[in-house]
């Protein structure tokens, strides 16, 4: 039951995604060279609507079986700083992030399986050598187990 609501879900969240433009490679090149300011709204409201959602969850919120909801506060690291960098530029040479990739290959847009593969290829990579990395990035040991949080 849960499946089929986040499959719903991310439908929802994908037509979105490619009704507002913030998946169109030419809005989101043109948000880099500072040229459509339509996605900085998106983010700014998405940002808007989301900070104080996440403030309720956190203070009012119940998991499903009733317990208070737990939002842990990550730690930051120098891999955070890397890795944004990193994610910058491949969202800027590609004009797509995780989110929107999916999008335009639903959208039937070829060259976003070229952007998939790089996708899963980078995350694959970067799970084999997480281990090599922890160390000069100062990465926190990875935690295995059920998923569940």
């Amino acid at each position: 039951m849960m499946t089929l609501f986040y499959v719903v879900l991310g439908t929802l969240f994908g037509f979105i995604l490619s009704r507002s433009g913030a998946a169109d490679y030419d809005y989101i090149q043109g948000m880099f060279l500072f040229e459509e300011f339509q996605l900085y709204g998106i983010i700014g409201t998405a940002v808007a609507l989301t900070a104080p959602g996440l403030w309720l969850l956190k203070r009012y919120g119940k998991t499903l079986t009733g317990k208070p909801l737990v939002v842990e506060r990550k730690a930051g690291h120098r891999g955070n700083v890397y890795g944004g960098i990193l994610f910058g530029i491949g969202w800027s040479i590609t004009g797509m992030c995780p989110g929107p990739v999916l999008v335009n290959v639903g959208e039937g847009k070829l060259y976003a399986l070229a952007a998939l593969a790089g996708v899963l290829a980078g995350a694959a990579l970067f799970g084999c050598s997480y281990r090599v990395l922890t160390r000069p990035f100062r990465l926190p040991p990875l935690a295995v187990g059920t998923g569940e949080g």
